[in-house]
């Protein structure tokens, strides 16, 4: 027979267990909500959504919810989105030691108390996107050692300190898209050495410094995409040969070092779309493999103004060999010279 964890109150979202991607744990959230109902529970619009499980408590609080006052003491998943909070008190999360999952989204966060963590050592996910924070105070994850994943999506974030981060040594996923960072400190991914996933994506990054990714040793996911980069040094990748996706498309690249892929053998899926690109250098390809069996999931390289001549021939040879794998063959067309303006690079790489 299927066990229904207890619930009191209803609310449009609901809780998952620890390490579930939200979005699943939603999907379920409302069949759960549906078997409620056919038992003839009466959702409560002004409460939050408390399930129990063997793990612990489960609550997510959303408008016309009221916030209670306390979280019952087993509480291991907390959601308290949508409610324009610009503050949270010191210690609110008192009293619930064995909190593993917090998600704080879509609210008008400017500030977090350096002490707001510490009554939550196990804390392992912390989603703060869509809020107003223009900095994390010095302290906030001193006690924050089981954190792996930490989202500041869409923040107001315009200058990050590396000493913010330093105690998160166990992260895995780190997320600082959508924010208006134009540079980023030395030593700020020193000691992730676990990191896997790395967003900054969206932001107004001209530089990046060749050493940024010299801490993480496993990365698998590099997110550029949306910022103001003009180069792609050789040394920036370096250190990543079991990176899978590369997004660097959006920006304003006008220079791909030789050497840029060197070691990228993994890699799944490259974007380079919606650049300057108009050349790039001889053997830059061919350090992804003639025939790049392990991109699986395809490349963009739309949306430049290619020039089609001989410096070309690299890239020709390698489209040919992956022409399976491209993306939006239609937009990826020449700009030069003029008698192959607007052709289709593809169409001019089979060309004898």
């Amino acid at each position: 027979m299927l066990r229904v964890p207890s619930v009191t109150g209803v609310q449009n979202f609901g809780a998952s267990p620890v390490g579930w991607d939200s979005h699943l744990s939603r999907i379920l959230f409302l069949l759960l909500l549906f078997v409620v109902s056919a038992q003839g529970v009466t959702p409560n619009p002004d409460a939050c959504l408390v399930s129990h499980s063997g793990n612990g408590s489960s609550i997510s609080c959303q408008p016309p919810a009221r916030l209670p006052h306390y979280f019952p003491a087993d509480t291991v998943y907390l959601a308290v989105e949508f409610f324009n909070l610009t503050q949270l008190p010191a210690n609110t999360l008192q009293g619930i030691p064995n909190l593993q999952e917090l998600h704080l989204s879509s609210n008008q966060l400017e500030d977090l108390s350096a002490k707001f963590l510490l009554p939550v050592p196990q804390l392992k996910v912390l989603d703060l996107t869509r809020n107003a924070l223009t900095r994390l105070p010095p302290g906030l994850f001193q006690v924050s050692a089981a954190l792996h994943t930490l989202v500041l999506k869409e923040n107001q974030l315009k200058v990050l300190e590396a000493s913010w981060l330093h105690s998160l040594k166990a992260l895995r996923h780190l997320d600082l898209s959508g924010n208006q960072l134009q540079t980023l400190p030395p030593g700020l991914l020193a000691s992730f050495t676990d990191l896997l996933i790395l967003d900054l994506g969206n932001n107004q990054l001209q530089t990046l410094r060749p050493d940024l990714l010299s801490g993480p040793l496993r990365l698998e996911r590099l997110h550029l995409e949306g910022n103001r980069l003009q180069e792609l040094g050789k040394g920036l990748l370096a250190h990543q040969p079991k990176l899978r996706y590369l997004f660097l498309n959006d920006n304003r690249l006008a220079t791909v070092a030789a050497g840029a892929f060197r070691g990228l053998q993994k890699l799944d899926m490259l974007d380079l779309s919606n650049n300057l690109l108009t050349t790039v250098p001889e053997g830059l390809w061919m350090s992804l493999g003639k025939a790049a069996g392990n991109m699986k999931d395809g490349f963009d390289l739309s949306g430049n103004p290619w020039i089609c001549d001989r410096k070309l021939d690299d890239l020709f040879e390698w489209l040919v060999a992956n022409e399976d794998k491209m993306f939006f063959r239609n937009d990826t067309r020449c700009a030069g010279p003029k008698a192959l303006k607007g052709q289709m690079l593809l169409v001019v790489a089979r060309s004898p």
